[in-house]
């Protein structure tokens, strides 16, 4: 008998299937609500079942279709790889990666990736979600970006955190800055000057503050901001000095700012790369991923 149904269908059910919301979900395969609510409804009238369960807040998938969905993905993505190994990378189905990162980490690793990433795949567009630690540990949680960088996600049961480096934090300040002067320079002496810190919001914040709850004597903000980058434009205008990860800082021939290694204590973050575990990545998205990986094989083996 045959299933009046199509791969779009399919594509449609998958992607309700890792949003767990319809709008969300219509909108990644540009659809309009009403028009993919009828791509789900064709489905489940054609195979006579039903995949998932509505309700006005949340979309979950039957036992039938938690049971499809993983049939289904393996499906498309075997599609996938079959018409990478065919055509390239021009001719898979995803023609766009999405990539959540913390803005610190634009600088240092991402572009690097991503220049290395396009020589190889020039069709494909990469889609950059700068954010905070915390919404992009829940835009990838949601499924909205294929994977992340950042420096949270350890403790989270439904993702999977491989870390890539360990970098320490240090004082970031002009180079006309007294503290500039120093080879390192300790948190207490920070006091001594007007400080620039990243809000309470903050993921690096959180981590600042826990990893400092023993020090008693602790610089004192004059501004805060809500990322690691304004508080660096702050710095370059002589506003004061900030902590911020090495990662943040621009290249060491900067012609304004300069970074000092920051002590008692030395503050640490792991960086790394966060994804769904239920989640298999596309053909495009795993080429990116891996790159990640290759360069932290090149800086280890340095």
């Amino acid at each position: 008998m045959p299933m009046h149904f199509d791969l779009n269908d399919l594509v449609a059910f998958r992607t309700v299937a890792e949003l767990a919301n319809f709008r969300r979900a219509a909108d990644a395969v540009h659809l309009s609500q009403p028009a993919f609510s009828r791509r789900i409804d064709k489905l489940e009238e054609a195979l006579g079942v039903r995949l998932l369960e509505r309700t006005t807040r949340r979309v979950t998938l039957t036992a039938v279709g938690r049971d499809f969905e993983r049939k289904v993905r393996e499906l498309l993505d075997e599609l996938d790889h079959t018409l990478l190994g065919i055509k390239g990378a021009a001719a898979t189905r995803m023609s766009e990666v999405t990539v959540a990162c913390v803005p610190s980490t634009v600088n240092y690793y991402l572009s690097r990736v991503l220049h290395d990433f396009h020589e190889r795949s020039p069709n494909v567009r990469v889609k950059l979600l700068d954010a905070g630690a915390n919404e992009v540990l829940a835009t990838v949680a949601r499924g909205e970006a294929d994977f992340g960088l950042n420096f949270m996600g350890v403790q989270e049961a439904e993702l999977e955190f491989t870390a890539i480096a360990e970098e320490r934090f240090v004082a970031a300040c002009r180079r006309d800055h007294p503290v500039a002067r120093m080879k390192r320079v300790s948190w207490e002496a920070l006091q001594a000057h007007d400080f620039i810190s990243v809000s309470r919001s903050s993921g690096n914040r959180l981590l600042l503050d826990q990893a400092l709850a023993s020090v008693k004597k602790r610089p004192v903000a004059a501004y805060e901001t809500q990322h690691v980058t304004t508080a660096l434009g702050l710095v370059e205008a002589g506003l004061g000095v900030a902590a911020v990860p090495a990662m943040a800082m621009p290249a060491a021939d900067h012609p304004l700012l300069v970074s000092v290694p920051l002590v008692d204590p030395v503050v640490t973050r792991k960086m790394g790369l966060i994804r769904r575990r239920s989640r298999s990545l596309s053909p495009a998205a795993q080429q990116l991923f891996d790159l990640f990986l290759e360069l932290r094989r090149k800086r280890r083996a340095h």
